[in-house]
């Protein structure tokens, strides 16, 4: 299996969608959006960002030679943080690795356009397998009650690409 990733480029915005919905569809539980919501919305906020090809936004693949087999967003914030979100990797190819090079893959691109910037992301408790996908690359807990009481559900890791 050769495994490639890269950044969507703007033609790609369509194929983003799909695999969103499917993410959606099969594994509602992971995240925040609702797949008969989402259905409804003529166009996602990424999909425009990955047409007009936004700096601080950016959707990472997953491809398995042309097809798309996996998703990463990275959005950054007024601040030298950036988050991840929406992580997924087709079924079929699960537990192959790929998410961690996916990972990898938008920590690269995003410490190359933000130098030293700190990445947070989210995880659901109940998301064991990739808790610790994340822990292997190195995230940390962050350790903050107040954020875990409102979020209640989820963990939320950090990462210095710096160090």
């Amino acid at each position: 299996m050769n495994i490639n990733y890269r950044v969507l480029l703007p033609h790609e915005s369509k194929n983003y969608r799909n695999i969103r919905l499917e993410s959606l569809e099969k594994f509602p539980e992971s995240f925040g959006a609702v797949y008969q919501e989402a259905l409804q919305i003529e166009k996602f906020r990424m999909e425009s960002d990955i047409e007009n090809q936004t700096q601080g936004r950016f959707m990472a693949g997953a491809f398995s030679d042309d097809e798309l087999i996996g998703i990463c967003a990275f959005v950054k914030e007024e601040d030298h943080t950036g988050n991840i979100y929406q992580m997924y990797v087709k079924e079929r190819f699960q537990g192959n690795n790929i998410g961690f090079g996916l990972i990898q893959a938008v920590i690269k691109e995003a410490s190359e356009r933000f130098p030293g910037i700190t990445i947070f992301l989210e995880v659901t408790d109940k998301n064991e397998k990739v808790y610790n996908l994340y822990r292997k690359i190195g995230f940390t807990e962050v350790i903050d009650s107040n954020w875990k009481k409102e979020n209640s559900g989820n963990t939320q890791l950090y990462l210095h690409t710096a160090d």
